[in-house]
């Protein structure tokens, strides 16, 4: 047996270090959301609930950068679409992608809160900060703000700043995640996942629309019980999956029976990336055309479509020297560029028009 005296240590035995946070308190009270954009923000949210109710007949569109690691470049693309969407809102509400954390299958970056030096460093106090003050700017110019959550301490410290989020096709399936739905403040929307199941999506919004109790933090950065009242504005995500894409008319119409079935909102946005392009993203332009094409034919329950979208099309490996980044290419997935995106767009609006 051991000395008592001193006994062997059974916690932390694989924990290198821990650095305290900020609190999302401080945080906020460096980076404050002013008056202007907290209205900016409650009334993107309610016009997106107007969608989701069909007493806003305009679709929404989620459009941007896979992931963002560059603010230079977030912001370059930001007044692009801003301007873009301008021109189209009588018949679209645009939202950009602003992703700052990217779920890995095994290892690799994960995204600007987590790494923002992009050299391992997780230097997480410096991302929060960043990510706040470019969802600041992005909502200054006006343009509604989208995000996936991965983390769930991560909501404290942005969500304020957020019309719309996601829970990916690797976490719709997490009872934390969906505890984390719950409470959030937003639409969100829920990707079937990997394989192509659609069960855990609607499952996924069911548990979320019911009241949670779970750990997590308060503003001041204390470790809390959160109680939730349930969220209701959910929508499913089709992204495809196991292979094979589900976006045509005959996919959809599988998931609106699975959706009337277990008593869901009838409210469908279609992933036009990911399995539903196969990876490759001239495909995209094939899926967008098929959803609005639907859309227009008069299949209302599709809401709205998501593009993964840069400056400059296709992606590129991070390098150890940073001053070789492409400016304005995703260190994630390939993206169509901005061209593209443009001619889509205003092609989607042509058909409504």
């Amino acid at each position: 047996m051991s000395d008592v005296l001193h006994p062997p240590l059974t916690q932390d035995l694989h924990v290198v270090n821990v650095t305290p946070l900020d609190s999302p308190a401080s945080l906020k009270k460096e980076l404050p959301l002013e008056a202007v954009n907290a209205e900016f923000v409650d009334e993107s949210r309610k016009t997106l609930k107007k969608i989701l109710l069909k007493k806003d007949p305009r679709m929404m569109l989620i459009v941007g950068p896979c992931s963002i690691h560059d603010e230079e470049g977030a912001l370059d693309y930001a007044k692009r679409l801003k301007a873009l969407s301008d021109e189209v809102s009588d018949k679209f509400v645009i939202l950009m992608r602003v992703y700052f954390e990217k779920p890995r299958t095994t290892t690799g970056w994960k995204g600007l809160i987590s790494d923002p030096h992009m050299n391992g460093t997780s230097d997480l106090a410096f991302g929060l900060k960043k990510a706040r003050e470019i969802l600041t700017r992005v909502t200054e110019l006006g343009l509604p703000a989208a995000t996936e959550f991965l983390d769930p301490i991560i909501p404290q410290y942005i969500s304020d700043l957020i019309a719309w989020a996601a829970i990916g096709a690797r976490t719709t399936e997490s009872q934390t995640h969906r505890e984390m739905a719950s409470g959030l403040s937003m639409p969100v929307g829920y990707k079937n996942n990997t394989d192509g199941n659609l069960e855990v999506a609607f499952n996924a919004m069911k548990s979320a629309r019911a009241p949670h109790s779970f750990v997590g933090i308060d503003q001041e950065g204390r470790t809390a019980i959160i109680n939730t009242s349930g969220n209701v504005w959910g929508h499913i995500i089709l992204r495809g999956g196991g292979g094979r894409g589900n976006y045509d008319p005959e996919s959809v119409k599988q998931a609106l029976d699975g959706l009337r079935a277990a008593k869901l909102p009838e409210l469908i946005m279609v992933d036009c990336s990911h399995a539903n392009s196969g990876k490759k993203i001239e495909n995209q332009e094939v899926v967008w055309k098929d959803g609005i094409r639907q859309r227009r034919e008069g299949n209302d329950a599709i809401v709205g479509l998501m593009l993964e979208s840069n400056i400059h099309e296709g992606n590129q490996p991070i390098p150890d020297d940073l001053s070789q980044l492409k400016y304005g290419v995703s260190v994630t997935d390939a993206c169509i560029n901005w061209q593209t995106t443009e001619e889509l767009i205003r092609w989607a609006h042509q058909q409504f028009s």
